[in-house]
C-alpha cells in the first residue's frame, strides 16, 4: 500500500519543475535549425577551399559528431557548414569542382608524364 501511494505522488508530481523549460528549449532549438542542411566537409580538403566556401556562400562552421568508419566504427567531430539547402547544394558542387582543379595541377614527381 505505501509503494502505491508512492507511486500516485510520482505521477502527480511528473511534470513540475523544469520538465516543462526543458522541453520548450529543446522546441526552440529544433526551430532554429530547421530548414538549415550540413554540408560534411570530408578530411583532407584544403583550408582554402573551405574558406572560399565559407565567404562565397555565406554558410555557416559547426562541428557534428558523426560515425566514422575506418576499421571500427568511431564517433568523430567534423567540420560542417550549415546553411539552406539550396546554398549547401551549390556550395557541394563547388567545392567538387575545385578538388577536380587541384587535383588536374597536382603533378606527381612519380608519374612519368610520356608512359
Amino acid at each position: 500500500m505505501v509503494k502505491k501511494k508512492k507511486k500516485e505522488q510520482d505521477e502527480e508530481n511528473l511534470f513540475i519543475g523544469d520538465e516543462y523549460a526543458e522541453e520548450e528549449k529543446l522546441t526552440e532549438e529544433e526551430n532554429e535549425l530547421e530548414g538549415l542542411y550540413d554540408l560534411v566537409i570530408p578530411p583532407g580538403v584544403p583550408e582554402s577551399i573551405i574558406v572560399e566556401l565559407v565567404e562565397e556562400f555565406d554558410l555557416e562552421p559547426v562541428n557534428r559528431l558523426s560515425n566514422v568508419d575506418i576499421v571500427e566504427i568511431d564517433q568523430r567531430e567534423l567540420l560542417a557548414l550549415r546553411g539552406e539547402l539550396d546554398t549547401v547544394n551549390e556550395a557541394h558542387d563547388y567545392m567538387m569542382q575545385r578538388l577536380h582543379e587541384l587535383q588536374d595541377e597536382f603533378k606527381s614527381p612519380w608519374v612519368n608524364p610520356d608512359d
